[in-house]
């Protein structure tokens, strides 16, 4: 077992503060602590995270379909492919928002191929369950 260092030893040069112990001349406060007396202010930053982001005439032009209202009709005629198709479109409306065209449209094209195929075969169940049921 190593000897213990005598209390009135100072600590070595990269060892973390003792809990409790005032901050070292220097050093940067702690984080959440008050600024130290005689500090400036630190600046207000408005939250820019919650704000949408606006998009001029020209960009709302690019928006890809998403075609919420065919995936709903998909989605209850065909749910393997229409829930799918659900997702696909909500992918598609936040691409659009964040101006992501690449994105939005390859989205698009997904959620429209599994809209179409979808309703298809819901309605090919349905007329086979009516026509030999």
């Amino acid at each position: 077992m190593p000897p213990k260092p005598a209390p009135e030893a100072p600590p070595a040069p990269d060892a973390p503060p003792a809990p409790g112990a005032p901050p070292a001349s220097g050093a940067p406060p702690a984080p959440g602590a008050p600024p130290a007396s005689g500090a400036p202010p630190a600046p207000e930053v408005p939250p820019s995270a919650a704000q949408e982001p606006t998009q001029s005439p020209e960009e709302l032009a690019f928006y890809a379909p998403d075609y919420f209202y065919m995936t709903i009709v998909a989605a209850l005629l065909f749910p393997p492919l229409g829930i799918p198709a659900i997702l696909f479109s909500r992918k598609t409306e936040e691409a659009n928002k964040k101006s992501n065209w690449d994105k939005a449209y390859i989205n698009s094209g997904r959620t429209g191929w599994l809209d179409v195929f979808a309703i298809l075969i819901g309605l090919g169940i349905i007329y086979y369950c009516v026509l030999f049921m």
